[in-house]
């Protein structure tokens, strides 16, 4: 869909501000920015609905709506109050959890509560579609996970069939906004719906979800590139907000995609590293990555590359687990007085499994050494992410991804200084931090594309770089030979095959 004449003759007159909203798991929260990225004003809401029970995890779609309305409204009130109007908005995006679902009755109207992306409910489901999507694993090269949600949508099939026949169509949190801003409540993208088993190869669904599962593809959304205009706002949302009466609403985003998008990572050959409780990686490369061990799968680009990427079981989590105290900066302060490298390795598991750099149910914590005191021991937990990130990265180009050109950093973890130079030490390589990494200005970004013409382009405009850090030369070759150690010790223990030894 075109952008409409009237939102070019507002570009004339650069009135260039975008709209990105990000729903996720705590919360909602909205951003208003220019088409340099520039942040004019945000606000966020919490949400309250959340229902945990073993393996389940639902959330009230509703709620999501009422705090979204009432965290655009502030946003916009306080833009009105800085001097500016909402017509000068030109574009809206949204993005949300990755593979959270809920039920449309025929009436348009929410008939569920959403299962959320980390519900697990569906394990024997995920079992029964990988064994008969043999033929798309190998084009596609992914399995399901009980969290997928094809998995989810076959769990309610067969557990609540009542439901299922109920159901209009599935979507994901992400649609369900979108719909609630265009009344067409089953438009989707193709970031969200990799999880749903869409073909992103033949942009189609494929016919063993109907054939073999027998579920009905039409109950599932139709699915547009992210960053394509999906609709227009409803005049009734138009007027609630004071919106130009057709703003376009653009195709968003998985949280994770958006907040890879912000990262400044945009042409083939770039690395974003996101370090929070978790360590999440993703790269965008010329060709599909497939992994027969799982660890990796890819995203679509919607310039048609490919964004193989995986998520790690460690990262800041292990600082939580042990050192409870949460004096993080206190404790940089004091790995700025010692040695480095330290003399220990590290392989800083909070619990048992792992999913990147390697696939292992029973791999846990190691320690090689006794350390000195406990800031060698904090020391060591850095390193030891440090040493998975360049391995996840080394997996990346042994799989066939492009080669890693640029690395990003972004997350709660890039904010330590002492960090990002063992990090940036222990690959060899400048690491670029970006000023702003949140999803909601990765949806920004999103809702940019058509106004700029593409994607990348819209990235190369709005992600600014507030620094780089470039590795210390005298330390390079002595976190390259503990690296090397800390491979060999993962190779011994059985975590990583012999023929990947020496990636």
């Amino acid at each position: 869909m075109m952008v409409s004449s009237k939102v070019g003759q507002q570009l004339d007159k650069k009135l260039t501000f975008v709209v990105g909203i990000d729903l996720g798991t705590q919360g909602v929260r909205c951003l208003i920015c220019d088409l340099k990225g520039k942040i004019y004003v945000e606000a966020r809401n919490d949400i309250t609905s959340s229902k945990k029970e073993g393996d389940r995890f639902e959330q009230d779609p509703e709620e999501w709506w009422i705090k979204t309305k009432s965290c655009l409204r502030n946003t916009v009130g306080l833009f009105i109050k800085n001097g500016y109007s909402p017509e000068d908005i030109c574009a809206l995006a949204c993005d949300s959890t990755s593979g959270t679902i809920l039920s449309i009755g025929e009436n348009g109207q929410v008939i569920s509560p959403a299962l959320m992306y980390n519900d697990s409910r569906a394990k024997e489901e995920a079992a029964i579609i990988n064994a008969s999507a043999q033929d798309f694993y190998n084009k596609m090269g992914y399995q399901f996970d009980p969290s997928f949600a094809l998995c989810k949508v076959l769990w309610i099939k067969r557990h609540d069939p009542e439901l299922y026949q109920k159901t209009r169509f599935f979507v994901h949190a992400c649609d369900f906004l979108m719909g609630q801003f265009t009344g067409k409540v089953a438009q989707s993208d193709i970031s969200n719906s990799l999880k749903m088993g869409f073909d992103l190869l033949e942009m189609k669904w494929p016919d063993f979800i109907e054939t073999a599962l027998d579920l009905d593809t039409r109950k599932l959304p139709s699915v547009y590139k992210t960053g394509e205009v999906v609709g227009m706002v409803l005049p009734s949302i138009a007027g609630e907000f004071g919106f130009f009466p057709s703003l376009p609403i653009v195709a968003g985003a998985t949280d994770g995609t958006a907040a890879f998008f912000a990262s400044g990572a945009r042409i083939p050959g770039d690395v974003s590293c996101t370090l929070g409780t978790t360590l999440v990686v993703r790269s965008i490369s010329e060709k599909l990555v497939k992994d027969p061990q799982g660890r990796i799968y890819c995203h679509r680009h919607p310039e048609g590359y490919w964004l193989p990427g995986g998520a790690s079981n460690t990262g800041g989590e292990c600082l939580k687990k042990f050192f409870p105290d949460g004096h993080y900066e206190t404790w940089d302060q004091e790995v700025m007085k010692i040695n480095l490298p330290t003399s220990l390795l590290v392989y800083p598991l909070t619990r048992t499994g792992e999913r990147l750099p390697f696939a292992s149910s029973v791999a846990e914590f190691f320690q090689i050494g006794k350390e000195r005191n406990r800031t060698e021991l904090y020391a060591a937990c850095l390193e030891g992410v440090g040493y998975i990130e360049r391995y996840s990265y080394s997996l990346l180009e042994k799989l066939g991804s492009t080669p890693i050109r640029r690395v990003f950093s972004s997350g709660s973890g890039a904010r330590s200084g002492i960090w990002r130079q063992i990090r940036t030490n222990i690959l060899g390589k400048p690491v670029h931090l970006p000023a702003t990494t949140e999803s909601a200005m990765g949806a920004c970004i999103i809702a940019a594309t058509p106004l700029l013409g593409s994607l990348s382009r819209a990235g190369a405009e709005m992600v600014t770089i507030s620094d780089v850090i470039e590795p210390e030369n005298k330390l390079i070759a002595l976190y390259d030979e503990k690296y090397h150690l800390f491979v060999e010790e993962c190779q011994k223990r059985g975590l990583i095959p012999r023929s990947e030894h020496e990636i």
